[in-house]
């Protein structure tokens, strides 16, 4: 996928505006609000939690929670929850586990907080740690119980020694899930109030690619499917014998209509879709508009056909390949030196467009995940108006709101 027509115009309003610095990020509200409309359709009724890695940014996670379709934050880490509680967030699920003493005692110190952020465990050592950094902080009748929720691990492992998904939980098994459920409820300083199982095996790899490796994940997704609602709807089953959920959370972008099917689970995950970024242009089964776009300028031209922009080195986590580079999305026709790629200070890039670049004109990419650009800058700009875009605004992220979670 390239970006829509609208890049060229965007560009051109913010020459007009005056806004000449790069790099420089730019946020299509356009795009954006289209793209939560289209996860609610595809999440057929079921709520959306949005993940905040994503977005890393409050003013756009508080548009999204404004739908009706959604419901409270997916966050990442203990002491973001703790932020957006502080400003205003009250439905707060962490993604992952915390082994931070210092974030636990302050969530056990603060009884708002304590009502409205459930924690991630998936094996005893993170519930002892859990009781050990609050074990003066008891619960009262001013102080509830820490809310916890129990991960399931739902990669596909159709033969011994072979397995596709996120390394997550180490419980797999409606009895090993059971058990550790047992063990929260002995525990009067914690609360099981939910459940999570991601089946990143299909959410998050690319399927589009009209390649045997492409045909090979369509069948592992295929196959996959099935097995990932077996398998959590038996866990959950057997949780629910020890406890009362008030939610199971599974799927993410990539997987909303197989996981909002199942009656297992009460609400989905998304984030990226928002977005729209890189990785996901080789998904075969929707299209979210691309809403980021990030400029940076031409500084150098060292040689006919080469133009060399400063900067374009953000670079995605995940496993090293050209996926994890930024997509070169205007002007079309360039594309990366092979032996430089994109740099962290400088990015050559060839191709007959750059002929046409000239010292000071900008170059525009789309960064390969949604939310991993708000880690490089201070601010989004904020445009809406399409064909003719209008600035509207800017918001800061969430490193320029001087917060660092990771």
């Amino acid at each position: 996928m390239t970006t829509r027509p609208g890049i060229a115009a965007i560009a051109a309003l913010l020459d007009a505006e005056g806004y000449r610095e790069r790099p420089i990020a730019v946020l299509d509200l356009d795009a954006f609000d289209a793209n939560l409309e289209v996860l609610a359709r595809r999440a057929s009724g079921r709520p959306i939690r949005i993940a905040s890695k994503s977005l890393r940014v409050r003013a756009l996670l508080e548009r999204a929670l404004a739908h009706p379709a959604t419901r409270g934050v997916l966050a990442y880490t203990l002491p973001e929850a703790l932020w957006l509680v502080d400003h205003g967030a009250r439905d707060v699920v962490v993604a992952y586990p915390t082994a931070e003493a210092g974030a636990l005692r302050r969530l056990s110190a603060r009884p708002d907080a304590l009502r409205v952020i459930t924690l991630m465990v998936d094996e005893s050592a993170q519930v002892d740690l859990i009781l050990a950094a609050t074990a003066d902080l008891r619960p009262g009748r001013d102080r509830p119980p820490l809310r916890v929720a129990l991960e399931v691990d739902v990669s596909y492992a159709p033969l011994p020694g072979v397995r596709v998904g996120a390394h997550r939980s180490p419980v797999r098994t409606p009895a090993q899930a059971a058990a550790l459920a047992r063990e929260i409820q002995a525990r009067p300083a914690l609360q099981l109030v939910g459940m999570m199982a991601y089946e990143g095996q299909i959410a998050g790899v690319a399927d589009a690619a009209a390649t045997p490796y492409g045909a090979a994940v369509r069948a592992m997704k295929r196959l996959s499917r099935p097995d990932v609602a077996r398998r959590r709807a038996a866990a959950v089953a057997a949780v629910r014998e020890v406890a009362e959920l008030e939610f199971v959370n599974g799927g993410g972008t990539g997987s909303l209509e197989s996981t909002a099917a199942e009656s297992a689970v009460t609400e989905v995950a998304a984030g990226s879709g928002l977005i729209g970024p890189g990785l996901f242009d080789g998904f075969r089964d929707f299209s979210p508009r691309p809403a980021l776009h990030l400029g940076v300028s031409v500084v150098r031209r060292p040689a006919p056909g080469v133009a060399t922009v400063l900067g374009g080195g953000w670079v995605a986590s995940g496993p090293p390949g050209p996926d994890r580079l930024p997509t070169i999305a205007h002007p079309p026709g360039l594309r990366y030196a092979p032996q430089e790629a994109a740099g962290e200070v400088q990015t050559p890039v060839l191709g007959p467009a750059a002929d046409r670049l000239r010292v000071g004109d900008t170059v525009w990419l789309r960064h390969a995940k949604a939310g991993e650009p708000a880690e490089h800058a201070l601010t989004y700009l904020l445009v809406a108006g399409d064909p003719e875009p209008a600035l509207v605004g800017a918001v800061p992220t969430y490193r320029g709101e001087g917060a660092l979670f990771l």
